[in-house]
């Protein structure tokens, strides 16, 4: 009897042991819950109070340039490199100068992926209005253009809404639909706006373009606002778009297509962007297809200086070291830079996109209860 006394005691002390073991990981346990509670809570209240600024009609939200620069900003990646960015753009010519043949040329390259005049595509799902055709137009354009070789990723439609009448909501409901959807191209912007005559105001005209600009930043995706020139010649060629100056003022930027005769098969293109180098296309046109062609292209000189740090992050951040994560003091050790941990923070915040699209290096910086986190990753990983 007790033989087996003892053998019952024995594991008790032992699990009483173990207990003890247990308890000091619980109480470490207890205390992070405890730090993680008190911080969400602050958090909870500076939400809170934040929130009750806002329903003050006075209130007006302002950032310090501190803050500005501890916030990173991801650019939106070129549809098509040096060309088409995601954004509200005019596309503006002369009627029959072969505007809808350039759209659905655009159209196609972004929706197969296919490289347009050398320029790299990212492939999506795109959305073209082309309000002025019918669909048997349609068939007989492309089977020209592009004969058999068709795309699942390019939709069309000859009728929608107008904006501000329910077309905000029909191309809602299609991304929400195609979530890769990338470019969408209205054709044109006379078949989508109130009729008011030729003497549109500046004010209606910079709050219609603002209104479809509203929808590409929050959909990350770019309209094509296919429209026509005025008669009369400009030593600006930008400043020959039908309507007002608030068209162009309110949008991200805008493409011209130019014929020097309207007979000929070569025309020009003018590019200008608030986030891009003014360009200019020389095209011709291939008398078989129709397809628009690149015959040569002017850029103006615009180039970011160099920024050593991103070479650095470059550097260590490969497929082969696909992801790093640390505070920024750990950072400045592991690249060996000369500079403090807050300075590498502000760089990186401000090259952010840059780092992305001309590294391919995803950065992420955190504010967590212990302090701030970066982490890198290679875009591939």
């Amino acid at each position: 009897m007790n033989d087996v006394k003892k053998e019952k005691t024995v594991p008790l002390t032992s699990v009483g042991a173990d207990d003890g073991q247990s308890n000091q990981n619980t109480n470490s346990s207890i205390t992070e819950d405890e730090e993680n509670c008190k911080y969400d809570f602050k958090e909870m209240m500076r939400l809170q109070k934040e929130l009750r600024k806002t329903l003050d009609p006075s209130y007006m939200k302002t950032v310090t340039m501190s803050e500005l620069y501890d916030t990173a900003y991801l650019n939106k990646p070129a549809i098509i490199d040096g060309l088409l960015y995601p954004g509200t753009y005019l596309f503006v010519g002369a009627p029959k100068v072969g505007k809808s043949f350039l759209m659905a040329q655009l159209a196609y390259h972004v929706s197969t992926g296919k490289e347009l005049w050398e320029n790299e595509v990212r492939q999506g799902k795109v959305l073209y209005l082309a309000l002025e055709d019918d669909y048997r137009r349609l068939q007989e354009r492309l089977y020209r253009m592009f004969g058999t070789q068709i795309s699942d990723n390019l939709h069309f439609s000859v009728s929608a809404n107008q904006i501000g009448k329910g077309l905000d909501e029909q191309l809602q409901g299609f991304i929400n639909a195609h979530p890769d959807t990338n470019l969408i191209i209205i054709d044109t912007l006379q078949k989508v706006r109130e009729m008011g005559g030729d003497n549109y105001s500046y004010a209606s005209d910079y709050e219609i373009i603002a209104r479809i600009k509203r929808f590409t930043d929050q959909y990350g995706v770019c309209v094509l606002l296919v429209h026509h020139t005025r008669k009369q010649n400009a030593d600006d060629k930008f400043e020959m778009i039908s309507g007002t100056t608030g068209l162009l003022g309110s949008a991200d930027g805008g493409f011209i297509l130019q014929k020097e005769k309207r007979t000929s098969n070569k025309a020009t293109l003018e590019v200008s962007g608030r986030d891009q180098p003014d360009q200019k296309f020389h095209l011709s046109r291939n008398p078989q297809t129709l397809l628009w062609e690149l015959e040569t292209a002017e850029t103006e000189l615009w180039k970011e200086p160099p920024e050593p740090l991103l070479e650095k992050v470059a550097e260590f951040i490969t497929a082969d070291n696909a992801v790093w994560c640390g505070t920024p003091t750990e950072l400045v050790e592991v690249l060996g830079v000369d500079m403090k941990a807050n300075t590498l923070s502000m760089k990186l915040n401000i090259n952010a996109g840059r780092l992305f699209n001309e590294y391919g290096i995803y950065y992420e910086n955190k504010r967590c209860h212990d302090g701030r986190k970066v982490r890198l990753q290679f875009a591939k990983a």
